[in-house]
């Protein structure tokens, strides 16, 4: 739906942006690219043809730096804090068609954008007040000479919003770039419309019985609904004016602030239309074939209760649309769900459908009689399986198409991976559908559930996008989110941007960590420096909190969240789960080694950075933690770390974070990591800690047993998943990014591509091979591909590397150091 228009490439009118885009697109930092709209099917048909999208725009300098001569407006006539869906129309003329014409706009919660019937763009970018974005488009395709139309459809969830959207009140701004464009600045010819065929459709918590914090579904009155508002021949003098409220400004500017503004930093999200795999069950009338192709409508009779259960295929993110027409008086209801479930509400097989129903958020349309009425949501929907109900009245009712539209972070996937393991190449595509599935204007937890962006999960997938497209502006927007987000006693919030406050004190330590990540993946010493100051604070919040006597930390305020196991259930009396002994009561040897982890990685950027002292203190610290660590908590009976000086608690995490932290090194690391993996006695890692897990046993010099471990991901494929859970079964969620991650190990441990110096200005490649005899990888780098392929022969391999522009490096092969050129080299090495 929205196509992109990077590296001046327009797309013809009949072509969407899809997932396999790839090379046709060009990631550049230095310019955010704009997506538009082409064909946007509304809840108001316009039938109007999609333009080819502009290229991208800066807003005028003077916008950044003065008061807007825009206003917010607002309905005159209803509340600015509760639910309402509100249509804003502006008529302007035009001697000729402009060769520019561009304008930038925002709103709260959230807008759609139509010129003169035609789709434009979707937002505004989620931020917060102070960092409220604004979107800067070029509206020269589709001006006319004469008579023009800006249409904007704006809604604001009230207090059933989503917990990733943060609010003031209902708003909308538009500003002119320059003087021919400020006739369109909001303020005098504005009209506004209520659209009194919407209102919410509250979840059903209790029958959906988890944290779901999505927002409400939509249900719409078709008879209540302006039909054809957006379109430029529309009549809307009886429409009311808006209010006007406070004036636009931008970020460090002005007193009374409502709202800061502040440019766009990510592109447009990518939409691209699909079709439903199969229809699975039902009742009624049954579907002719050609139905899910759009071919051959469902009818449904007078007096009718039908139903068609549709099967995606696969999960998505999505905006249905729905096509009926007639069938006044009827009820229709869309649900979805990632699977159904039997009885007792498990879901096992996600195949399967046999005794099994669904239970998921839902979607309500009243239709008018008319038709051809499209039916669409503001937002989109997460499903793999779709449960269409109609319940008809004396008109019999027309289902001409179900369909939907995919959305998503415009991610191209520029990195591959293959390998004589046929296995592997399915663990990549649900690893990075899963990646994909959980990026949105942030990284998201999960798509179905929460949206909401986390440290923990994000630091993950920050390394997946980079790894395997390339673009680093979703973990730049993320890093500096965080950011914003700290509280003043200097930790960052968890999750942000958020309605819901919330503090896990260890996430603030992998923020860290994603900081360093950065650092060394990306070039960007400005930007590094401005986080310093952020990592100081989280520091000092931890070392404010250490205990004295033990040298590990004492009691944390706070969630001291780690990981989900069964062992660390979840706690209704303090709201809490995933604890382990000693995270909240003080001498947790798992949170002290984190902080040691976070230490010495804030002792590497302070000392790149010329602030010496404060990275020896740092590095002392970290040093005093793992000693302390080891002295409280090593049982030397078990040889193993316990997770606090009470020593009732072995887990696998504490000994992951043993080696990862250095407090274990060199055989000692290698025999711990081995007998972690091996006693089952232990409190497992749930897939998300596994990543740390994994990354201690390639630390250990361990890496070529890293595909052994994958039995967790296999199982889920033998579950039907089609992309990786939350957890092991049972699960919540069956989309997290968090799991994700053997799409990075295949590029950094399998191919072992790994930055060789501070910002990936040289390249260090030591592969881990294992069982494989044939791989190849390619990573996305600055300065283009690096491409690597590995093929074991009777007594050697026979490698290939081939490195972008100027970028050199080093090949570690068994302990033997082989230097790389810019260019392609190829050379033998021993089999061990």
């Amino acid at each position: 739906m929205p196509a992109a228009a990077i590296d001046q490439c327009l797309l013809t009118r009949a072509v969407l942006i899809v997932w396999r885009l790839g090379k046709r697109l060009c990631l550049a930092a230095a310019w955010t690219p704009v997506l538009l709209l082409a064909l946007f099917f509304s809840i108001a048909v316009s039938g109007a043809q999609p333009k080819d999208a502009p290229d991208p725009v800066a807003p005028n300098p003077l916008l950044l730096h003065s008061r807007w001569p825009a206003h917010w407006i607002a309905p005159a006539d209803a509340s600015l804090f509760e639910y309402g869906v509100f249509l804003f129309r502006k008529h302007f003329q035009l001697p000729t068609a402009p060769p520019k014409f561009i304008v930038h706009i925002s709103a709260d919660n959230r807008y759609r954008l139509f010129v003169n019937g035609n789709p434009v763009c979707f937002g505004p970018q989620r931020g917060e007040p102070m960092c409220w974005h604004f979107d800067s488009i070029d509206l020269a395709p589709y001006l006319r000479a004469g008579d023009n139309v800006l249409a904007v459809q704006v809604w604001n969830y009230g207090h059933e919003r989503p917990y990733a959207l943060m609010s003031v009140r209902t708003g909308l701004i538009v500003q002119g770039d320059g003087p021919l464009e400020q006739s369109v600045n909001t303020g005098d010819g504005w009209r506004v419309l209520r659209d009194a065929g919407y209102s919410p459709v509250i979840p059903d918590y209790a029958r959906l019985r988890t944290f779901i914090v999505v927002g409400p579904g939509d249900q719409i009155d078709a008879a209540q609904h302006p039909w054809g508002w957006e379109q430029a021949t529309f009549d809307d003098s009886a429409w009311p004016q808006p209010r006007e409220l406070d004036p636009g400004m931008p970020v460090g500017f002005g007193t009374g602030i409502v709202r800061w503004l502040s440019p766009r930093t990510i592109p447009f999200m990518a939409e691209a239309p699909q079709r439903f795999a199969a229809v699975r069950g039902g009742a009624g009338p049954k579907p002719a074939g050609e139905f899910l192709s759009g071919h051959a409508p469902w009818s449904v009779p007078p007096h009718t209760n039908a139903l068609m259960l549709l099967d995606q295929g696969y999960e998505t993110d999505a905006f249905p649309e729905l096509v009926v027409s007639g069938g006044q008086d009827a009820t229709v209801t869309l649900a979805y769900a990632e699977a159904l479930v039997d009885s007792e509400g498990r879901k096992g097989n996600r195949n399967e459908i046999n005794g099994r129903h669904l239970i998921g958020v839902e979607d309500h349309f009243r239709p008018d009689g008319g038709g051809q009425r499209i039916f669409t949501t503001l937002d989109f929907r997460c499903f793999r399986y779709v449960e269409l109900r109609v319940e008809t009245g004396a008109e019999p009712l027309t289902v001409e198409d179900l369909r939907s539209r995919a959305t998503g972070y415009p991610f191209v996937e520029r990195g591959a991976f293959s390998s004589d393991d046929p296995s592997l190449t399915r663990i990549w595509e649900v690893g990075w559908r899963t990646a994909r599935l959980c990026a949105f204007e942030t990284y998201m937890d999960c798509p179905y559930y929460e949206r909401l962006q986390y440290v923990g999960d994000t630091r993950i997938q920050a390394l997946i996008s980079l790894y395997v497209s390339g673009d680093n502006r979703l973990m730049h927007n993320a890093i500096t989110t965080f950011d914003r987000s700290r509280i003043p006693e200097g930790l960052t919030q968890s999750r942000y941007p958020t309605l819901s406050a919330q503090i896990i004190s260890p996430f603030s330590l992998f923020w860290i960590g994603m900081v360093h990540d950065y650092w060394r993946l990306r070039d960007d010493p400005a930007f590094i420096a401005a986080r310093l100051h952020g990592i100081e604070d989280v520091l000092a919040w931890f070392e404010e909190r250490l205990d004295a006597q033990t040298g590990l930390l004492g009691p944390l305020p706070y969630w001291s969240f780690v990981d989900w196991p069964d062992a660390w259930p979840w706690d209704n009396a303090t709201s809490t789960g995933g604890v382990p002994p000693g995270a909240q009561e003080g001498g947790s040897a798992i949170v002290t080694l984190q902080y040691a982890m976070a230490l010495d990685q804030a002792a590497e950027l302070f000392r790149a950075y010329g602030r010496t002292a404060q990275a020896k203190h740092y590095a002392r610290m970290a040093d005093n933690l793992r000693k302390a660590a080891l002295k409280r908590c090593w049982d030397a009976n078990r040889r193993l770390l316990a997770d606090s000086p009470a020593k009732t608690s072995f887990s696998q995490h504490v000994n992951a974070l043993a080696v990862l932290s250095g407090a274990v090194r060199g055989e000692q690391a290698r025999d711990l990591i081995s007998r972690t993996l091996a006693d089952r006695s232990l409190v497992p890692c749930t897939l998300y800690f596994r990543f740390y897990l994994l990354q201690a046993l390639k630390t250990a010099g361990l890496g070529d047993h890293y595909l052994e471990q994958l039995g967790p991901w296999r199982d889920m494929l033998d579950l039907g998943l089609t992309t990786f859970a939350e957890r092991p079964e049972p699960t919540r969620s069956d989309c997290h990014a968090w799991s994700a991650s053997p799409v990075y190990e295949f590029l950094a441990t399998v191919c072992g591509v790994e930055p060789g110096s501070p910002g990936f200005k040289t390249v260090r490649i030591e592969p881990h091979p294992g069982r494989l005899s044939h791989l190849s990888g390619t990573v996305p780098h600055p300065a283009g591909p690096i491409r690597l392929e590995l093929t074991r022969a009777a007594e050697d391999w026979q490698a290939r590397v081939d490195l972008p522009g100027t970028l050199t490096g080093k090949f570690v092969w068994h302990g033997r150091t082989i230097p790389l050129h810019p260019g392609l080299q190829e050379f033998k090495l021993p089999a061990s």
